[in-house]
């Protein structure tokens, strides 16, 4: 709830900056430049470009804080963080507008072109960023106070857990940490160095400890020398919206990148699974959003032949929906156009292989040419895939891929895909151990997430259709 509050409080708060920046703006422009070449009787006009501004402009600049990724996880932020952020937004903003709006003034000369956009600079950051301070302020003193906070579950009951708690509580600048409780590694374990009413549970039933207080923050606090354990538990709290903080040498057994952080005597590094920066995974957000309607529109008369051609070629439905497990594993229903028989699956789950019998003469057509794909387009829509992502399975594999890879829960931190690296290097897997082989191209692609990765993916992806390399 403080979460939402402080959100609408940024967004408000920068939409009315836009707004009156604008306008002062505005009045600066016709008062200062034009009264100098029309003079100083000049009747100020309100002409439809000022009506439109005030319509746009806030918009846009709240936009652009959205793609710059401003508004995530506000509570969250640095005040030295935000003032950068807000004058690279500002500068930024500040072109665009220039660009767009203003190089048809009348100007008394081309100096006034500089004048103009420091102005709309300075007015736009100064309204801005005044705010956004008050509001970070009050947020600060929050934190402080103990009024909001993030629920921090510590994994161990060691001398360990029991200071970084110590170091939490004692800091004079507050993390916003609150520590719910334990949760112990060896259920054998008598040496517990944290009240035992403190003590959640076992590791074994971390989800619903994690579920049932409502985590944000997880600490893993144990001896760093045990890499086997490390996996163990950094594998168990994967593909969750959580954020993971250890002791510094788990950084040995990791792969990817690292954030570091300082708890003031005790030092504590992010975990990070590689995940692109914010502005990047919301403008690959908006990618996926305009390259499905645009798929959508320009394979219409493609996916109307598929409705005919799956329609004629046996009996059931044209659209097949499956259950599978997406972002943070949250079950959704994927859709493709039927390339199987109808009921192909009712004697339980069963991958297809390169001469099934299942697959109708239509459909390996549509496996083919992966036009059975087109549906997923509104699954991207609707937010449940992207574009470019790793293929998503369903739980009966999943079972079955975490006996032998615990690790593929990563890939639960990201959206599936309709296309992936590892579909471009591997192709679709018959069996679980194909499943397997093929995760690790999955997990490379998470390690180099960024929007130059995907535009690879996506061109590769289209070479294999053109070559027919679908099965």
């Amino acid at each position: 709830m403080k979460r939402r509050k402080f959100l609408a409080s940024y967004i408000i708060s920068d939409y009315l900056a836009a707004l009156c920046a604008w306008i002062l703006f505005y009045l600066y422009r016709k008062h200062y430049a034009e009264a100098l070449i029309f003079g100083q009787n000049h009747t100020i006009d309100f002409t439809r470009q000022f009506y439109l501004g005030i319509i746009l402009i806030p918009l846009f600049w709240l936009g652009l804080y959205t793609i710059s990724g401003f508004y995530n996880d506000v509570l969250r932020k640095s005040r030295l963080l935000e003032l950068g952020q807000t004058i690279f937004s500002a500068v930024l903003g500040s072109l665009f507008i220039f660009f767009m709006f203003l190089l048809d003034d009348y100007i008394p000369d081309y100096t006034f072109y500089y004048k103009h956009i420091l102005a709309l600079l300075g007015i736009q950051f100064i309204l801005t960023y005044i705010p956004r301070l008050s509001i970070s302020t009050i947020m600060v003193h929050q934190f402080k106070t103990g009024r909001i906070g993030f629920p921090t579950l510590i994994i161990g009951t060691n001398e360990v857990a029991h200071r970084i708690t110590r170091e939490l509580e004692s800091q004079p600048v507050p993390t916003g940490n609150q520590v719910v409780g334990y949760v112990t590694i060896d259920e054998e374990d008598k040496d517990a160095e944290v009240p035992n009413e403190q003590v959640l549970g076992y590791l074994n039933n971390i989800p619903e400890v994690i579920n049932q207080h409502k985590i944000e923050e997880v600490i893993i606090a144990t001896e760093s020398s045990d890499h086997k354990k490390l996996n163990d538990i950094i594998n168990r709290l994967a593909g969750r919206n959580i954020i993971i903080r250890g002791i510094p040498d788990i950084y040995d057994i990791l792969s990817g990148a690292v954030k570091m952080t300082t708890v003031y005597s005790s030092p504590l590094i992010q975990i990070s699974n590689g995940i692109m920066p914010a502005w990047q995974m919301n403008i690959k957000r908006l990618l996926d959003i305009f390259i499905s309607i645009i798929g959508l529109i320009v394979l219409s008369p493609l996916s109307l032949a598929c409705i005919i051609g799956v329609r004629f070629s046996s009996p059931g439905p044209i659209l097949y929906r499956q259950e599978r497990i997406g972002r943070y594993g949250k079950p959704f229903i994927m859709y493709k156009f039927r390339s199987m028989y109808n009921d192909a699956e009712k004697n339980g789950p069963d991958l297809s292989s390169h001469n099934d019998q299942r697959i109708t003469r239509f459909g390996r057509f549509l496996r083919k040419s992966h036009s059975d794909e087109i549906p997923q387009f509104i699954n991207v829509l609707k937010g449940e895939m992207s574009v470019v992502g790793p293929r998503p399975e369903r739980a009966f594999y999943i079972s079955k891929i975490e006996e032998s890879a615990p690790h593929y829960r990563h890939l639960l931190r990201i959206r599936p895909g309709i296309t992936s690296w590892g579909q471009v290097k591997y192709g679709y897997a018959e069996n679980v151990t194909q499943m397997i082989e093929r995760l690790q191209y999955d997990l490379i692609y998470l390690r180099n997430m960024s929007l130059y990765v995907d535009f690879k993916i996506i061109i590769y992806t289209a070479i294999n259709i053109l070559q027919g390399r679908g099965k």
